[in-house]
């Protein structure tokens, strides 16, 4: 059976902030411990997103990306996803439109909700560890994380989302 919530988090744990997603996931499987009240939900995680993480969508009624991103302003940003076609000429990267793009083509339906926490990261270097800004900034986005976990609704998460 398919867990009705997935939280896909994607990021290279060897590149500095880019590890944001990744440890986020990892922390949301220890809080999940704490709370047997939470609906069903399933954890993936990635290098990078590609053509055929498509097919993890089906099924979900909500799905949640997260990744490191140095354009977002501290400590994170909740936002809607739409689907969307990728401009670029590979499927070896995607963005989570364009997954969400793919999977609509491939199913013939629109896709699940879906939602992007983009964590504020400040260095990506190769062998780095998080820098003191992106701990604060995951443990802020932790928070969030939990409070769209109590309450897993596509109006709830929408109430939710930051505003520039």
């Amino acid at each position: 059976m398919t867990a009705p919530l997935l939280v896909f988090a994607y990021g290279n744990p060897s590149r500095g902030d880019d590890a944001l997603g990744p440890q986020l996931l990892d922390l949301l499987a220890d809080q999940r411990l704490r709370h047997p009240e939470w609906p069903e939900l399933e954890l993936l995680t990635d290098f990078q997103l590609q053509v055929e993480h498509a097919v993890d969508l089906e099924n979900r009624e909500l799905i949640l990306f997260i990744d490191a991103s140095i354009s977002c302003p501290a400590p994170c940003v909740l936002s809607r996803l739409q689907a969307a076609r990728d401009i670029r000429y590979t499927t070896h990267e995607m963005s989570p439109e364009a997954v969400l793009h793919v999977f609509e083509k491939i199913f013939h339906r629109p896709a699940p909700p879906a939602f992007m926490l983009a964590v504020r990261g400040e260095s990506f270097n190769l062998g780095e560890p998080l820098t003191p800004e992106a701990l604060d900034n995951r443990d802020a986005a932790l928070a969030l994380l939990v409070q769209l976990c109590d309450q897993p609704h596509t109006k709830a998460w929408q109430s939710l989302i930051s505003h520039a």
